[in-house]
């Protein structure tokens, strides 16, 4: 079965279909989710999150893009608004002091160039990071991802411009050591 056989499926109440068009789809958003946030945990809640809502909002569907450009920017969504969720949380938390005694542990050292990039995706501010997870990672086109994200093409390829220049200068150094 096509999407939009299940979509119409899932509509009717047909429940398998619903869960084949998880199925299909829940692999690529939580792909997508995780490699944006960084954390499985984070991921899996918000790839959940976006299935919830697809199904609640699927009558919401009008077939005039295609069925992942449309759950890939309910996907965006629920990640935007779980990030700010978890920005607000994190600005009423107060610094302890038992952990100023621990030193952070920098990843200047670190030999394994894929642990560095991902750390250093993880600090790309999240309008530079998804343009980059999405094109250089996950294969979106610039015109998905301005659909998904409701931004214009041009301004994914300046983010996602941006977002590979801060990736060059973070690691420019590592292997010169």
């Amino acid at each position: 079965m096509n999407d939009l056989e299940l979509i119409a499926g899932a509509r009717a109440g047909d429940r398998m279909a619903a869960h084949r068009l998880y199925e299909r789809h829940a692999p690529r958003v939580y792909r997508l989710l995780y490699r944006t946030v960084g954390d499985e945990e984070m991921a899996r809640e918000y790839t959940q999150d976006t299935f919830v809502r697809v199904f609640q909002r699927l009558d919401q569907f009008r077939g005039e893009a295609a069925f992942t450009t449309w759950l890939h920017s309910v996907a965006m969504s629920m990640l935007f608004t779980g990030l700010r969720k978890v920005k607000r949380l994190r600005s009423r938390e107060r610094e302890l002091t038992a952990a100023e005694s621990h030193p952070a542990k920098t990843s200047l050292g670190d030999p394994h160039l894929r642990d560095r990039l991902r750390s250093e995706l993880e600090r790309l501010p999240v309008r530079l990071r998804v343009p980059v997870v999405m094109h250089d990672i996950e294969g979106f086109t610039h015109r998905e991802i301005a659909e998904t994200l409701g931004i214009p093409e041009g301004t994914s390829k300046a983010r996602l411009a941006e977002g590979r220049s801060r990736l060059r200068e973070a690691l420019a150094g590592i292997g010169r050591d």
